[in-house]
Order: structure tokens, then sequence, then C-alpha cells
């Protein structure tokens, strides 16, 4: 079996860059220790990974900026189900995010278009499919694309940075989702022109995405609640 994901992971600078930040995820949940996470922190990282989703959709008040934190309130119950049942998990993360902003009849549902179909379809098994490649080159990829083909119109945003942040709790990279890495994004800034690069579909634009998220995660390790408790302690 072929496995694309453990492809992309050896392009230049992409297995340093995520070695790095799986390194200072992992740095941060020893010192801490996982069941010393209390509910406060947990709450707080979602709370944050849910605000910064919405800032990079240039949203900051209104009902998709509570949608979004609404969103990622909900990943400890749909982290699990992203790995095991993706196809499910994306249309219910659509209908959390879109109830009252969107048409009911279209919560939960890709958009109406063949092309769009057609990349869910063959982006579905990345999802579920056994890889070699770290957890985040899975989220990266995931998140990267959903934006791209704009699988569900309004909403795809919010979703897709949901399923990136649910993805590394499913496989363990950070379970209880206290490293938000939205939030990463937000602070490390270019997040639109990366995913613009990413876009056109070339081995340089998908590698620097790649390198990119791995930088994030990295500085979603920096601003984690948990980090901010430790400098206290």
């Amino acid at each position: 079996m072929t496995d694309p994901l453990a492809d992309l992971t050896r392009l230049e600078g992409v297995g340093s860059a995520v070695a790095a930040a799986m390194a200072a995820v992992d740095t941060l949940l020893r010192d801490r220790g996982l069941r010393q996470l209390g509910d406060e922190e947990v709450a707080g990282s979602l709370l944050s990974q849910g605000r910064a989703s919405a800032a990079l959709a240039g949203v900051t008040e209104g009902p998709e900026l509570l949608a979004t934190v609404r969103l990622a309130s909900e990943l400890p119950q749909l982290a699990d189900m992203l790995r095991e049942r993706p196809a499910q998990a994306l249309a219910r993360l659509h209908t959390l995010w879109g109830r009252g902003i969107v048409p009911d009849a279209d919560l939960g549902h890709p958009r109406d278009d063949a092309v769009a179909a057609r990349r869910l379809a063959s982006l579905l098994p990345v999802l579920r499919q056994p890889s070699e490649a770290p957890a985040l080159v899975r989220a990266a990829v995931v998140e990267a694309d959903l934006i791209c083909f704009n699988a569900f119109g309004r909403g795809t945003g919010p979703v897709a940075r949901a399923a990136a942040q649910g993805l590394l709790m499913a496989y363990g990279v950070d379970p209880r989702g206290v490293v938000p890495l939205a939030e990463g994004h937000r602070l490390l800034g270019g997040y639109q022109s990366r995913i613009a690069a990413y876009a056109v579909g070339s081995g340089g634009g998908v590698r620097d995405w790649l390198v990119h998220s791995a930088q994030a995660l990295t500085r979603a390790v920096e601003a984690s609640p948990v980090a901010e408790r430790l400098r206290q302690d």
C-alpha cells in the first residue's frame, strides 16, 4: 500500500520541522503531566482554539465567533469520530458550526459541486488509512485540503481547523486539546498566503504549508494555558 503522507514528510525541511514541533508538545505535556491537567486548563485551551480559528477567518464578534468557539468546545467528544468515521465527523462539525447561520437544508452537507465532491471523496481515506507519517502531517493536509476546495461553503474554515485540532487529539499528539493549533497559526502569521500556495499544488507550496503548520504547533505550545501555568509555578 502506498503511503502518500509519509512521502510528504520526506519533503525538504518537513521532517525536521515536524520533529521539533512534536518534541515541544511532548515536553509540555510531560512537564505538566496529563493526569494533572485540570478542566480549567482544557477549557481555556479550547476557548483559545475557537477564538483564534475565528480570527483567522476575520471574525472577532457575533454569531460566527460564538459558533466557532462552540465547535472547539465539542472536540473532546468528536475527536475519535474523526479518526474512525471521518465523513460523519465532518458533517457533525459543520452542523454544530452552522446551526442558525446556514440554512438547515445545508447543515452537514458538502457543497453541491462535482469537483468538491470528488476532492472530498479522495480526502476521506487520508483520515482513515494507516500511515507512518506523524499525525501533524495528516492534520495539516486535511485542514488545507478542506479549505482549498471549500468543502462546505460557508463554515469550511472553522470546520477544517477544528478537524486538524481533533486529529491531533485523536492520534495522541495532544489528547486533551491543550495545545491550540489555530492560536499558533494566528501568532505565526502568513496563514492565508500559505494556504493559497498549497492550493497551487506545487511541491514547494505543499512543503511550505507543512513546515508552517509545524512552526504553528510550536508557537501553540508557547501560547498554551498549560505553558502559562508552568511559568507561574
